[in-house]
């Protein structure tokens, strides 16, 4: 069975267990890599550094409030970079601000989804994701 790589760039410890923990009560067999910021994001989907040996991701959850480079200048940067721009990125976030709606998917979003605080809610959410975009939808063959 193919196992699909989901690069979850977020900065919240507890949102990080929870959807990892989601993730893990799904069907679909799926590896979930982390990082903690938009920078460390960026080196992982650039291959360099620690990452040089790592594939890329066939699905990126990314937070918009994040340290050292946000949400918005990773999202800016992935739908800008011809070898990356074919990722789908789905924005899991807490803002339900219309501007970082608007202004998210002006960067070619492929999906702008809030996160919610209600537990059972979260699980919903995220194996909606999960069941979606690593079961249903077709994605671009890995690099």
């Amino acid at each position: 069975m193919d196992v699909k790589t989901i690069l979850l760039v977020e900065d919240n410890r507890g949102d990080i267990r929870l959807i990892q923990e989601a993730l893990k009560s799904t069907a679909a067999h799926c590896e979930v890599v982390v990082t903690r910021d938009g920078m460390e994001a960026m080196s992982y989907l650039h291959q360099e550094g620690e990452y040089t040996n790592v594939s890329l991701p066939d699905l990126v959850l990314l937070d918009l409030n994040l340290p050292k480079k946000d949400g918005r200048e990773v999202l800016a940067e992935i739908k800008a970079d011809p070898n990356l721009k074919h990722l789908p990125v789905v924005v899991l976030t807490t803002s339900l601000n219309e501007e970082d709606i608007a202004n998210s998917y002006d960067l070619h979003v492929n999906c702008y989804i809030a996160k919610s605080r209600n537990l059972p809610q979260l699980f919903k959410i995220v194996r909606g994701i999960e069941a979606f975009w690593l079961e249903t939808a077709t994605l671009p063959v890995k690099s």
